[in-house]
Order: structure tokens, then sequence, then C-alpha cells
């Protein structure tokens, strides 16, 4: 390979993994909502804010539509349960064509910026296909947390929406800050690509690994050391592009297995301040070297250790997951995951466990 070729291949490499960051944020927005954490947590509930709304403002010259969501107040120093949330609201997609990057951010009433700290979590999900993992659940399709990480766009491949699509958009917001906000709106600037004759992209799955497979992801963690497995056997081919880790704190690493061909795909090792709570994950971008060959039929173990020095189990206080993109050796098949197809495969399944 001549050298601008390795350098163009690295440079993809780079923005994928960037990618990869973005999406693992959905991993841990939809590890919050799907414990109860938005519609009520251990019994408790949280106040409903009125009239917040969500729309969307497109410019079709520069191809990229605005979601707005608000007014949020925000007193200061105040913590979720104290905050009220917005209900969950929907975007009801007209696009044919291929949604390429999310770009989040936060401001006030005037346009100035808020700080990102406020956004507790915000959750995309496609209401109408389904994981194709574990097809019990929605698919998930991007998430943000405080740190307001984009999801860049990656050069030939984008994520498929057609007119009717539903978008579910799931949010909390919290205030630890001493600046308190009367309005405060969550902006999500998505860039698209429509379709056209000879602009076709390559269609992109989130592909979640799980120690828990397809239940809920979060798990009691026990005092010590412990390790948790999960595996899962795939019905279909294709690549990963590349995968990052995900983990709570007191997590050291998590694992991803081809047993099937006895060999490690990832090992994503967690960054800990002194007091062991997690500060950041890792991530392994595979399209340098043309992606992680996936086939039918093999089976993948995800495996989380952690390390709980607190002498006490903490309820829901863990999860392992692996995320990355998964391409589809046949992209055509991966109509059957939508959901009024997959209702009649699996019947009531449908109805539970919906969220991640």
């Amino acid at each position: 390979m001549k050298g601008a070729e390795m350098k163009k291949m690295r440079v993809k490499a780079a923005v994928v993994g960037m990618a990869l960051t973005g999406l693992l944020n959905a991993a841990i927005a939809a590890g919050q909502i799907e414990h109860g954490t938005y519609h009520g947590h251990h019994g408790m509930k949280h106040k409903v804010a009125a009239g917040v709304k969500l729309t969307a403002s497109e410019d079709a010259a520069r191809q990229t539509l605005t979601l707005r969501l608000g007014p949020m107040k925000l007193p200061a120093k105040s913590d979720h349960w104290a905050v009220a949330q917005p209900r969950d609201l929907f975007w009801d997609v007209k696009l044919d064509g291929w949604v390429v990057a999310f770009h989040p951010r936060l401001v006030d009433a005037k346009g100035e910026p808020v700080l990102g700290r406020v956004l507790h979590h915000v959750a995309l999900w496609h209401t109408g296909r389904s994981d194709f993992l574990c097809p019990n659940k929605e698919e998930h399709i991007f998430g943000a947390g405080g740190e307001m990480n984009d999801w860049p766009a990656v050069e030939g491949f984008g994520y498929r929406v057609l007119p009717g699509d539903r978008i579910r958009v799931e949010t909390m917001f919290h205030n630890p800050t001493e600046a308190a906000y009367a309005e405060a709106y969550l902006e999500m600037q998505i860039e698209y690509q429509l379709r056209t004759a000879g602009a076709e992209l390559k269609s992109v799955y989130p592909a979640w690994f799980d120690v828990m497979e397809c239940r809920d992801s979060g798990y009691t963690l026990r005092p010590g050391e412990s390790r948790t497995s999960g595996e899962v056997v795939l019905k279909r081919s294709g690549v990963l592009l590349g995968v990052g880790g995900h983990l709570h704190d007191y997590g050291e690493v998590v694992v991803l297995e081809n047993t099937t061909r006895n060999e490690k795909v990832a090992e994503l090792k967690a960054q800990l301040d002194e007091q062991g709570r997690l500060v950041a994950m890792p991530v392994a971008p595979f399209y340098d070297r043309g992606g992680y060959r996936l086939n039918a039929g093999e089976r993948f173990k995800t495996t989380a250790s952690y390390r709980n020095p607190t002498g006490r189990s903490l309820r829901d206080g863990a999860m392992g997951i692996v995320v990355g993109y998964f391409l589809p050796e046949d992209e055509p098949g991966m109509a059957e995951l939508r959901r009024g197809k997959l209702e009649r495969k699996v019947g009531t399944q449908m109805n539970t466990d919906k969220h991640r």
C-alpha cells in the first residue's frame, strides 16, 4: 500500500474512533433510561416538565436538520430529582436517505452557550426497528451525556432512515453548576445525505454485545473482585468497523471474544481516578484493516471485570457493554428488523424489555 493510501486509512480509522466515542454515549444514556431513572427509580417518580416541545428546522441546501428541545427550567445546584423532566418526544422522519452525523449543544433563550454538564443524558431510539443481536429491543441510534461528544461523519457510511420512521427522544437534565437557567434548550444538528441515483452510502447498524445478553444491562455489583460474562450467537454476517466499551465506577476492563475462533476481538481497559471512579473508556477501530469479520453462527462472549472497594453490594451498580458499528453482508436482509415484520416472528416478546 502506498504512503498516501496508508495515511488516508489512518485518518479514516481515527474518524471512526471518534464516531464510536459518540456511539458509546448512547450506551451510557441507554443504561440510565432502562433502569427506570427516567420514568421512576426504585418507586420514585420525577416531576414532569410542562410546555417542553421538540421542533425541527431544516437547511436543505446544507443537508442539515436541527432538532430543538425545550424550554427547560434548571435551578442552580439541582440534581435530576429536583428538575422537572420532559416526557418522551418524537422526531417524525421525512427524509429518504442516511443520517451521517449528530452534533448536540445546549443554549439559552438568546442562543448563548449553556454548559454541557446540565445534560444528564439524551438518547434516540428507532421505534420501528429492532436490535439485530437482540430483536426484543428497539434499535438505539445515538446518545450523549454532559461531555456532549459528537457523532462525526464517516465518509461512505450512514444510518438509513425512511419517510415515516419515528425516532423517540428521551432526555434527562440536572444542574450541578452555580448558575440557574430560566430557559435552556437542547439542540441536535443532524447531517444527512439524501438517497439519489449514484449516491448510495453503506448502511451501518449499532451492535451491542452485553454481559447481560438480551436482558436489562444493569446488574448488582458485589463487593470485592467480580467477573460477569454473557454470550450471543450471531444470526447475520458482516464486519465490525470498530468497538468501544462501557463500564461503571470500579470497572476495570471489558473484553469481547470470538469463542468460535478462540480469539480476542478487543480488550478495553477503563481509565479510573484514585477513588476508582470511571474517567474514560478507549475505542478500538478496525477500519484500517478492513474491519473485523463476523460470520453467522459464531458465538461471542463479553466479560466485564470489577473491583468494588465499598464493602457493600451496589444495586444496578454495574454494566459491561462492548458497542460498535456493524456493516452487514446482506443489507437487504436487514429490512427484516422492521418491527411490523418482526412482530409476526417473535410475537408478544416485542412488548417487553424495549429499552436498553
